[in-house]
């Protein structure tokens, strides 16, 4: 049943508005409950399936699309105290609006909806059963020897999971406490209480601003992306040297790279003997007295316009952003030592300090 939702929305050949769309993609997730009920009841297991539009249906999305935490929980605790020893089989991936309307969470809903559940139930544990072993040290299809990976935060997730690891859905994470445990096996495992790959630890949301000033060292070349072996060069000469880098950006024709600006001196020598020593690079610039300022979040990649939310109003008062580097999980904004406290201001008035 795992393609239904897919092969659903390659259906949707037309210009169909988000209510009827909403319903139609529904279908793969309805059909899926009703068999896994039926097998159930098949092997002597009292079972109900749940669906939006049934009387017991507690996951609530708000006005925006958001899931309504408060109605949902409410809804959970609810469901809980009616079912006695009923095994609920609950559609993923869907919800009901206010109006009573089919919702969906998006790609990878029914991950969401599994950990959300679990966080709202006090449940200890949360399996995630697919057609994967768990995590991988890297894509078995691809590289030799990958194996298992035992345990893995949720920070390292999601950035990989952003980054093309389909194993789990990064929104799904951001429902996970520390009193959740959570695990990914494979369907053909066997013993679903062991084995498989942990998840552990939580989102911290946080905005914090370094306490002393960094350089920015620009190292300047001829198409320096198309070098291979460059970032390597210059980075493993800093590293030789015992100077930390606390960030990196590149372009099509510059790198750079933020340093404590107690090194900064030492630093811009070492890149200098490499702008030397390579064809393809021209020259290395340096400024100083540069704050750093980094917002921290698991929620950040669902927020849209989150760069705006720093920009904008650091546009409106007269701060000047020097630099700006995301992942998926942070945003490191760099900014004149000078700005830094009025620009924290603004940083916190956008996301919460």
């Amino acid at each position: 049943m795992g393609n239904t939702t897919d092969e659903l929305l390659d259906d949707i050949t037309f210009d169909a508005d988000e209510p009827d769309r909403a319903e139609i993609v529904s279908m793969g997730e309805r059909t899926s409950v009703r068999m896994l009920k039926a097998a159930l009841a098949a092997r002597g297991v009292d079972a109900t399936f749940l669906e939006p539009g049934t009387t017991d249906w507690p996951i609530v999305t708000n006005e925006r699309g958001e899931v309504d935490a408060d109605a949902t929980a409410a809804g959970v605790d609810r469901l809980a105290g009616r079912l006695g020893d009923t095994v609920p089989v609950i559609t993923g991936f869907l919800a009901e609006d206010p109006q009573g309307n089919v919702t969906t969470l998006g790609r990878g809903g029914s991950d969401t909806t599994a950990v959300m559940l679990g966080r709202y139930l006090d449940a200890d544990e949360v399996v995630i059963v697919t057609d994967v072993e768990g995590i991988m040290t890297g894509d078995p299809q691809v590289v030799e020897g990958a194996r298992n990976v035992g345990r893995i935060t949720v920070d390292e997730l999601r950035n990989l999971s952003f980054r093309g690891a389909e194993v789990i859905a990064p929104s799904a994470l951001s429902f996970k406490d520390d009193a959740l445990d959570v695990r990914v096996i494979h369907y053909q495992h066997g013993d679903l209480l062991s084995g498989g790959t942990r998840i552990e630890g939580t989102f911290e949301s946080m905005i914090d601003m370094r306490d002393s000033p960094l350089a920015c060292l620009t190292v300047a070349g001829r198409a320096i992306r198309n070098r291979p072996g460059i970032t390597s060069a210059l980075s493993t000469a800093l590293s030789d040297s015992d100077i930390n880098v606390d960030a990196v950006a590149s372009g099509m024709d510059s790198m750079t790279f933020y340093v404590d600006e107690s090194v900064a001196e030492r630093a811009e020598n070492i890149l200098h003997q490499e702008v030397i020593a390579v064809s393809e690079l021209s020259s290395v610039t340096v400024t100083d007295d540069i704050a750093a300022i980094r917002v921290l979040g698991g929620e950040l990649p669902n927020r849209p316009g989150v760069l705006c939310r720093i920009i904008d109003p650091l546009a409106d008062r007269n701060i000047n952003v020097i630099d700006i580097i995301s992942s998926a999980t942070s945003v490191a904004v760099f900014v004149s030592w000078a700005d830094r406290e009025p620009a924290l201001d603004v940083v916190q008035n956008g996301f919460g300090s």
